[in-house]
């Protein structure tokens, strides 16, 4: 396919690339971790992102937005995730208080996935009062949560299947709930009807629109394939439940479909966002490499297949090449959802060189908003705003352990 290059949306990459003497002072010398200096100054960068944060609460709270996407709970998401890892227990509470406003005071209870719906909040407030030891609190969440499933699975209603707005993002929310709760609240059976489902829908797309692929979708008339619409994302939550999923679905339609995949990527390493798409100009997790490259690092890991590492591994020198963006810094559309592909690239492959490249996207962030040219609609958000930086830096402190919030269960 030929393609249609645009270069606008970034900055040029003028970090040198890994070396012992370029990174001494961010990586331990002979060792995976990042050394003491770094942490310290990430340490000191994230406080003051918090204390931004914290400030424009007025800003983000009264907004009427209750997603994780964009509202009040991914902004608790994040309190969470650094009360946790600074084991301070005000975030903890802070998050926990505003996980149950959102709960009850969000409006629409049709949209059914964990970033844009009532599901994120519900799955997030249940696995953060587990930790309290909230038992019946958390017994009527999950009840919330499970009775989606009857709109979720009735076939008259008008869902996709994508992450964002379909099903994959109710499974994701399923399979956060049981990952982090023990015992494991939501039964196999209902996982298993929702996956069956989403497999069904891509069957019969594909079938019916004779594609290559043989599990296929489409998103407002498109076959988007990043992480957010497309293929890529649906494969990816679909992978993460694979103990669900038969011999059968594995080998007849998802394998096929990671091989279709496979051979959509440009020689740039970048892949369409859409099939039949020749432009080669997003460069974000949404559309595009970053999620793509997450989803075969995953791929590699499942069934050692080496061409999936290597196509994870082109992408990510795309990345770095072109990953800088102008867009901003979100974790859906811009620098930080960019160094998450860095992080997954080293916990594949645990060459130092991921590490590093990881670490200057994140000094990247630390000049939050001085290089972007546009301002995002919800600008303390965590996937477009402030709140998704602190959370990826928070973790590129500790890479071994870090997970893209709600994508990666």
């Amino acid at each position: 396919m030929e393609t249609v290059m645009d270069t606008i949306r970034h900055y040029e990459n003028l970090f040198e690339d890994y070396s012992i003497s370029v990174s001494h002072n961010i990586i331990e010398n002979n060792s995976d971790m990042i050394h003491n200096e770094f942490k310290s100054l990430l340490t000191s960068e994230i406080k003051k992102l918090m204390k931004t944060l914290k400030e424009n609460e007025t800003k983000w709270y009264n907004n009427g937005d209750y997603s994780v996407y964009t509202g009040s709970a991914g902004i608790a998401f994040t309190f969470y995730h650094y009360g946790r890892y600074y084991n301070d227990s005000a975030y903890i509470k802070a998050a926990t208080e505003l996980l149950r406003k959102c709960t009850t005071d969000f409006k629409s209870k049709h949209k059914i996935t964990f970033l844009t719906g009532i599901v994120g909040p519900l799955a997030l407030a249940a696995v953060i009062l587990y930790s309290q030891g909230k038992k019946e609190e958390i017994e009527q969440l999950i009840f919330k949560l499970k009775s989606l499933s009857i709109y979720v699975l009735d076939k008259h209603n008008d869902i996709p299947d994508e992450l964002l707005y379909g099903r994959a993002g109710y499974l994701a929310s399923l399979l956060y709930v049981n990952a982090n709760i023990s015992p494991a609240p939501i039964e196999a059976d209902l996982i298993t009807k929702v996956i069956s489902y989403i497999i069904k829908r891509g069957i019969s797309y594909s079938l019916s629109n004779r594609c290559q692929s043989p599990l296929m979708y489409s998103w407002h008339q498109k076959e988007y394939i990043g992480g957010a619409h497309g293929l890529a994302g649906i494969l990816y939550l679909l992978l993460q439940a694979q103990h669900y999923l038969t011999q059968v679905q594995i080998d007849n339609y998802l394998k096929p479909s990671l091989y279709y995949l496979q051979r959509l990527q440009f020689s740039s390493g970048n892949f369409p966002s859409s099939i039949g798409n020749p432009s080669d100009k997003l460069v974000q997790w949404c559309h595009g490499a970053p999620g793509i490259s997450i989803l075969f690092c995953l791929a590699h890991k499942i069934f050692e297949d080496s061409t999936f590492l290597d196509t994870a591994i082109q992408c990510g020198e795309i990345i770095w090449e072109r990953g800088l963006l102008k867009k901003g810094y979100s974790i859906c559309h811009g620098v930080a959802g960019n160094g998450y592909t860095f992080i997954y690239l080293f916990q594949q492959t645990k060459d130092i060189k991921y590490l590093y490249r990881a670490c200057k996207f994140a000094e990247w962030c630390f000049h939050y908003g001085s290089h972007q040219n546009r301002c995002p609609d919800r600008p303390f958000s965590l996937f477009e705003g402030l709140a998704g930086v602190i959370y990826f830096l928070l973790d590129v402190q500790q890479p071994h352990l870090a997970k893209f919030p709600t994508y990666n269960i």
